[in-house]
């Protein structure tokens, strides 16, 4: 396979409390009412990235990394699909109060993959906050009460954001994005979520939406939320968190930047802001702010120049 940088059109997720900034401000294209999540680099079976240019055009990025599973690099070897998972997320209402698993529950109930995900604040309304965990330690049977009679907000914490904030919530983590919140969400490569409370709203099938409160209770952390990551600078990139699942940096470049993409992982260049060109193999892919570019592992040496805002992930 000729290795060369993939630029992705995202799969994009219809929901209930969807906004459309992601439409009107990052170009993301879709005919649907709103765009509450664009999954900007996924080889997820429920929604896939679809190849944009060169000779792959056409192609999903998950067909292409299941003919060359190569792409992603050595790092991938040990996982048994690809890793990661990258979204956009626009929150013009509040999203449900939630939970997600982790790997070794969804494999005792045999469905599904576990998620741990962290999410960088791209911006915000004045006051927006997220929930994160409880104000303090419960037990099981606090918990179980509290959902049933309808009083677990009076339990859970609530944490004040503003841009550029990051937040890394692992697994089992009691969490929702609240109204006003843009974001970057890197996660592992899971679509499995156990919903907790829905403010008793309808779905888009004016449906009540489904709950998972038996699952719920069986894997959230009953405590307090305290974010573990401390983001470090190194070389003009500041590196949000690195972890099992995937390692995450953001960066500016005002005129060039140089890359590389060596043979231990594919690299994910996510434009939050800004415009300008990655130049690799000399071969010149003009970038702009919401583009997402798929660097696959071995690629070698790139440069992206120009005024930009980048979300750098690898594994």
């Amino acid at each position: 396979m000729n290795l060369y940088p993939l630029k992705l059109k995202p799969f994009v997720s219809e929901t209930v409390w969807g906004g459309r900034r992601l439409i009107d401000e990052y170009s993301v294209e879709t005919e649907k009412r709103n765009a509450a999540e664009a999954w900007v680099m996924s080889c997820h079976k429920n929604g896939t990235g679809v190849v944009e240019n060169g000779e792959l055009a056409g192609k999903t990025l998950r067909e292409v990394y299941l003919e060359h599973p190569e792409i992603g690099g050595k790092n991938c070897e040990g996982f048994s699909d690809f890793p990661v998972l990258i979204k956009f997320i626009d929150a013009a209402a509040d999203l449900s109060v939630q939970v997600h698993p982790d790997d070794a529950y969804c494999a005792e109930k045999g469905a599904g993959a576990g998620k741990t995900e962290s999410w960088y604040i791209l911006d915000c309304e004045p006051g927006a906050y997220l929930l994160l965990g409880f104000k303090e330690k419960i037990t099981k049977e606090q918990f179980e009460q509290a959902i049933k009679s309808d009083t677990l907000m009076d339990y859970v914490q609530k944490v004040p954001v503003k841009k550029g904030d990051f937040f890394f919530i692992e697994a089992g983590t009691l969490h929702a994005i609240c109204k006003g919140i843009l974001l970057a969400e890197v996660q592992q490569n899971s679509d499995t979520t156990y919903r907790i409370y829905d403010y008793g709203r309808m779905g888009l099938d004016g449906k009540p939406r489904e709950l998972h409160v038996e699952d719920a209770v069986n894997v959230t952390k009953l405590e307090e939320y305290k974010n573990p990551c401390t983001p470090t600078v190194t070389d003009g990139k500041t590196q949000l968190v690195s972890c099992p699942f995937f390692t995450e940096s953001v960066f500016e470049v005002n005129g060039s930047v140089d890359g590389f993409a060596d043979d231990n992982s594919f690299v994910s260049i996510l434009v939050l802001d800004g415009q300008g060109e990655l130049l690799c193999k000399g071969e010149k892919l003009d970038i702009k702010k919401g583009d997402s570019i798929f660097v696959p592992a071995g690629c070698g040496s790139y440069t992206l120049s120009g005024t930009l805002s980048i979300l750098e992930t690898t594994v």
